[in-house]
């Protein structure tokens, strides 16, 4: 009777607990997918459909149009926003902040992870101390700096500022991942006659492609999104802007229907959800590995 009742008990709770894993699974999905869903319906809307029925979330064939889209990505010297040369310029900086910073995080990452010297134990901790700082307390005197050493119009002084941000907390996530990597691999790598270079470049950078997939993404969103430093380096030069600053530009405008700020945001946010994907299987490993380590 006992064993019975025990077993009918954990029945339950395994259906119970099952259910209510799908439950929370589907509430997860709903409140994610849901504002990018409305956004993207306003997107292909007229604005007279949407004054008058703002509460609708369907859209009928008649009134579709992609128009919007057009209005975005049309230069503005043609009446548009120029949205598709600021998806060029932010697609420059942050590809080029993701390249140069695993450029400088790898090898920092390694010799923390690997070499023997004062204070490594506390380096991580100082790298990470770099974030105390809040964004608008380091924002005027790096525009200082910049704008005296020439670069504080230019799109490589902004790369420049999100490499310096990113590189400490990129340096800390890889070192988790290179410190599980066993030591007998390199020594073995070592009797053959590798170098210390080859072993990175031949071992090492394989076995951490999840981790530098997820650590780069990580990277480019910090890059595609950021605001402060755009407008403090790129605002007197409206050629350089990148999208976040043309998408502020367009929720400021009195005159820009609404439908169109939604058809920016689409396209500022596709980008990133189209790489996502495209490394999700990657990234899901990477991310895998970084909790089994602890």
């Amino acid at each position: 009777m006992t064993r019975a009742s025990t077993m009918t008990r954990a029945q339950f709770e395994e259906r119970f607990f099952g259910m209510l894993r799908w439950v929370v699974i589907a509430f997860l999905a709903v409140i994610t997918v849901a504002p990018f869903y409305y956004m993207l319906l306003l997107s292909v809307k007229p604005i007279d459909a949407l004054l008058l029925k703002p509460g609708q979330l369907w859209i009928s064939l008649h009134d579709f149009t992609l128009a919007t889209y057009r209005s975005v990505l049309k230069p503005a010297t043609e009446g548009g926003q120029g949205f598709l040369g600021m998806l060029l310029n932010s697609a420059l900086v942050a590809l080029g902040t993701v390249l140069l910073t695993l450029a400088a995080a790898v090898p920092g990452a390694y010799a923390i992870s690997r070499l023997k010297f004062f204070g490594s134990r506390h380096v991580s901790a100082l790298f990470l101390a770099v974030y105390l700082f809040p964004a608008t307390l380091l924002a005027v005197p790096l525009f200082v700096m910049f704008a005296k050493m020439g670069l504080s119009g230019s799109l490589v002084g902004l790369a420049i500022v999100y490499i310096a941000q990113t590189v400490p907390v990129s340096i800390y996530m890889l070192k988790n991942y290179f410190i599980t990597i066993p030591f007998s691999i390199e020594e073995a790598a070592a009797i053959d006659g590798a170098s210390r270079l080859q072993t990175v470049r031949r071992i090492i950078l394989p076995l951490a492609t999840p981790t530098l997939m997820a650590t780069g993404l990580y990277v480019f969103m910090i890059a595609w999104n950021e605001f402060l430093f755009a407008l403090l380096f790129l605002a007197a030069d409206p050629g350089k802007w990148t999208v976040s600053l043309g998408l502020q530009q367009l929720a400021n405008g009195i005159e820009v229907p609404k439908t169109v700020l939604m058809a920016g945001s689409v396209v500022l946010t596709i980008p990133v959800v189209l790489l996502f994907f495209a490394a999700e299987r990657l990234l899901t490993e990477g991310l895998t590995s970084g909790a089994d380590k602890g």
